[in-house]
């Protein structure tokens, strides 16, 4: 693969779901080297910037409904499997290669990566990250991010947390990168709508169980009751059958309808920032939404109904000022932010502050993309460090343990054929809707 001679900068994004090419797409924009510094929704705005999208098959594949949703355009956009995006990878010259996949992908894509560019003096840069807030899994995600140059941290409490884990591990923590969430923005609030808008941003995976769910749209709807003057919003992610990041089994849609609420209280889909156009109170259990919210200073509540816990995420917002129960959001209570708290997670920052907090990362790309050759990927996990972790990793995207497609890996030679490719969207479908529709209602079954 020859060196770019072209002068429009070429980037590459591949993601695994709606959230996160949302997430890839826009930051892919905003680290473009000598960008607007206005947010656009139209990523390849730029002058001489041109982004090519590869959605990763899988289970949470967006659908055509939600990639509108979604808003962001690029110049093309194909739905492929691992081995798929390497061939491209191999045979299409790119300035710049964002990963927006869960941990394991990223991975996967690294190290097949390495494989693909082995020799290659002025490889792409590799960019990855996270798509919101990381209350989970901060080691084990961290790690199998290790060995892109750059590792984006959404705040100042994430850069530290992430640089901590590398050198605690001893690898390399220079590619970890402090920026702020791509997708804030959006006007400031000015004070109450008519009529007052409460709106409750839900999360597909949290809580997990049907109690928990039934519990928090008994209180919507009691406090939709309580306040008949106000609009109460259920801000939904995805509608039946779709799945986002995470795989929704009890969609709130369907608990809804036995509670039968009053008129004042409604269903919303649709872009977030939208939604937040109208909101004087959000609330939610530990939403990305709710940075935001705050973004915009818009009044934010995160719920401590179902306690504090790790497993809620609501412990990341500790500190913050905005923890508070149904009981005293009915009563009236409003949340004040701690000014500090929300600095350190790169929202509602004052001035030009997050204009600003892509530069750096601008800086370090500007300087990738000068320098006369780039030294090979070298992820922390190897098959000399993780010799029973990352080959179960790499054989998940059908690749050895040495980056190279496995014999039998879908499409690693060729195209597939008219009649393979019938076959491929037959197999995809019954896989969606086994993953969708019949997995969960077993898991249920088994509780019972």
């Amino acid at each position: 693969m020859p060196p770019s001679t072209t002068k429009s900068l070429r980037i590459a994004v591949l993601a695994d779901s709606d959230t996160r090419w949302k997430w890839g797409a826009l930051t892919a924009d905003r680290i473009a080297p000598a960008p607007s510094m206005e947010a656009v929704p139209r990523v390849g705005a730029q002058v001489g910037l041109a982004l090519d999208g590869y959605l990763l098959r899988g289970r949470a594949t967006p659908t055509a409904r939600q990639l509108e949703e979604v808003g962001v355009r690029a110049d093309s956009l194909r739905e492929v499997t691992a081995v798929e995006f390497l061939r491209a990878m191999a045979e299409t010259t790119y300035d710049i290669v964002v990963l927006a996949l869960v941990g394991g992908g990223v991975q996967a894509l690294l190290h097949g990566l390495a494989r693909v560019w082995e020799g290659l003096e002025k490889r792409p840069v590799v960019v990855t990250g996270y798509v919101g807030v990381v209350y989970e899994k901060l080691a084990d995600g961290l790690l199998l991010r290790h060995g892109a140059d750059l590792v984006l941290a959404n705040s100042r409490q994430d850069a530290e947390r992430f640089r901590a884990v590398y050198e605690g591990v001893g690898a390399d923590a220079s590619s970890v990168t402090e920026v702020a969430l791509p997708f804030l923005g959006g006007a400031a609030y000015e004070g109450e709508h008519d009529p007052y808008t409460v709106v409750f941003a839900v999360q597909p995976s949290v809580p997990d169980n049907r109690r928990d769910r039934v519990y928090l749209l008994d209180r919507l709807v009691r406090h939709a009751r309580l306040h008949p003057g106000r609009e109460v919003l259920l801000k939904l992610r995805s509608r039946p059958g779709e799945h986002t990041t995470h795989i929704e089994e009890l969609p709130y849609q369907k608990l809804i309808q036995r509670l039968e609420p009053p008129a004042n209280f409604r269903l919303v889909y649709g872009n977030m920032g939208e939604v937040l156009d109208r909101t004087d109170l959000l609330v939610t259990i530990s939403s990305t939404a709710a940075l935001e919210s705050l973004h915009r200073r818009i009044p934010t509540a995160v719920l401590t109904d179902l306690g504090i816990r790790e497993v809620l995420g609501n412990h990341h917002f500790v500190g913050s000022g905005c923890l508070a129960s149904w009981d005293q959001l009915d009563a009236g209570h409003r949340p004040v932010p701690d000014e500090e708290w929300v600095a350190r997670q790169g929202v509602a920052a004052g001035g030009d502050s997050y204009a600003t907090a892509f530069d750096a990362a601008r800086e370090r790309i500007t300087k990738l993309l000068a320098a006369p050759e780039r030294p090979p990927l070298t992820p922390y996990y190897t098959p000399v460090t993780a010799p029973g972790y990352l080959p179960g990793i790499l054989a998940r995207h059908h690749l050895g343990p040495d980056g190279t497609p496995l014999p039998g890996a879908p499409a690693h030679d060729k195209e597939p054929g008219p009649v393979r490719q019938i076959v491929r969207r037959a197999a995809r479908g019954a896989y969606r809707h086994g993953v969708q529709r019949v997995a969960p209602v077993i898991r249920r079954m088994g509780e019972l």
